[in-house]
């Protein structure tokens, strides 16, 4: 059987990128690895082809516990803890007061499941298969959600769909919004925030326990989720056996925090930093509060720009994850060509896993400022960009849905969607986007009313 995301022979790969960019001496260890048979290269899929024989799997976890043990190079600019996090942040921006809230909240939720169900189909598909599957269907631009109607058989071989999402993703089979990760931390952080006003990291944990099925979470998540069951305590949660503590699942759970905080990017990052930290270190932090922050400021504000603005006021200034989103937006506002802007991205940053938070957050900067306001140009950038893409195009589309209300996505994105959200989670297996907006906006009104 085959362990995505857990087996140790897997986690060391990945671990020794992961100690390297913490300033951790890894040759020894890679070299070690390497002579009793082991494979440095990390698997991009989640597990390695065949499993380790039990020898080179007791090697690996001795190898991982000699990583963990030791010291990374000083990083007094990216740290871990809230207010050592916060000393270094600007004061939080002057924004507009909230206004038109109802049409900002359905919004940003209908805004998530399109930009989320745009990407399905193609996750795990590199960028130039992702253009080859459009041209060959006659979709190239992308401007609406994909099909595999004319899609010609060595294509669809050479570059295979998602098997998990394209039964339900593609354009001639969706029937709603289909269940996904993307949208189940959002409505998890819903139900939180409805049982608690100001949620404690231990909460966090216990609502993944008592909602989350084990097989539903992925790379940080499911290593958090193995050491919340192994009693470890927080912030350990974040760092034993956890190679991917800076990548993007920390981003995807937070938009709620800024929704039921408007236009308070501090309050919206400090609530998503309280997530976050369950699963997460350094930049996978920062990349949860920076997106919670676009959410919020989303809710009350009218441009792109201008959120953007707001959002940096969250993100430690000399941290790699606002040099991430700054690139992304300078390349954005240079205009030019698409595909030179994300041609630059890739020679960036496309030595990161394709989960990785840097490169997602700085194709998710450059969709939304390159973007211009408009959604299927902002969205489709996001996706065409080939890392994770239903997690990038979730976040552009949450952004721009809040600007725009449901009625300025347009109904190409919107009708399929049918005003619905599927869902792993307890509690009936289909959600109602206008009443996820509802008690979205009963809890902004609480927190107006404290």
């Amino acid at each position: 059987m085959r362990l995505t995301w857990a087996q140790p022979e897997d986690l060391l790969a990945h671990e020794l990128v992961q100690s390297a960019a913490e300033g951790k001496d890894t040759a020894d260890v890679a070299r070690r690895w390497q002579d009793a048979g082991g494979d440095v290269v990390p698997a991009a899929s989640g597990a390695s082809a065949t499993p380790a024989t039990p020898e080179l799997r007791a090697l690996a976890r001795d190898l991982l516990a000699e990583l963990a043990a030791r010291p990374g190079a000083p990083a007094a600019h990216e740290p871990d803890d809230w207010d050592a996090i916060e000393a270094l942040l600007p004061p939080s921006p002057r924004l507009p007061e909230p206004r038109d809230a109802e049409r900002r909240v359905h919004g940003a939720w209908t805004g998530r499941a399109a930009g989320c169900l745009l990407g399905k189909p193609v996750e795990k598909i590199p960028r130039q298969g992702i253009e080859e599957i459009l041209r060959a269907t006659g979709r190239w631009p992308l401007r609406t959600y994909f099909t595999a109607v004319g899609l010609p058989e060595d294509v669809a071989a050479r570059w295979p769909w998602n098997r998990r999402s394209a039964p339900t993703s593609l354009e001639e089979n969706i029937a709603g919004m289909p269940e996904d990760d993307d949208l189940n931390y959002p409505l998890l952080a819903l139900d939180l925030l409805e049982q608690h006003a100001e949620p404690t990291t231990e909460d966090v944990a216990k609502a993944w326990l008592d909602n989350l099925p084990a097989g539903r979470v992925f790379t940080a998540e499911r290593a958090a989720y193995r050491n919340i069951l192994d009693a470890r305590p927080v912030p350990e949660t974040a760092t034993h056996l956890n190679p991917f503590r800076e990548w993007i699942g920390a981003l995807i759970r937070t938009d709620v925090f800024g929704w039921v905080r408007p236009g308070d990017v501090h309050a919206a990052a400090r609530l998503a930093w309280t997530d976050a930290r369950l699963s997460h270190t350094r930049n996978g932090t920062y990349g949860a509060m920076w997106a919670a922050a676009l959410c919020s400021a989303a809710t009350v504000c009218d441009d792109v720009e201008q959120v953007l603005d707001a959002a940096d006021a969250v993100v430690p200034p000399e941290s790699r994850l606002a040099t991430a989103v700054r690139r992304g937006r300078e390349l954005g506002r240079a205009g030019g060509d698409v595909a030179d802007g994300l041609d630059a991205l890739h020679a960036d940053y496309g030595h990161l896993h394709w989960v990785h938070v840097l490169n997602n957050a700085a194709v998710i900067a450059y969709a939304l400022t390159r973007g211009g306001g408009d959604f299927g140009q902002s969205v489709a950038i996001a996706v065409t960009a080939g890392w994770d893409t239903d997690s990038a195009g979730a976040t552009v589309g949450s952004v721009l849905g809040a600007l725009l209300g449901t009625d300025g996505i347009g109904e190409r994105w919107t009708s399929p969607i049918r005003g619905t959200i599927a869902t792993s989670l307890p509690g009936g297996d289909v959600r109602s986007i206008d009443e996820l907006a509802r008690r979205t906006l009963r809890l902004q009104t609480q927190e107006g009313a404290a």
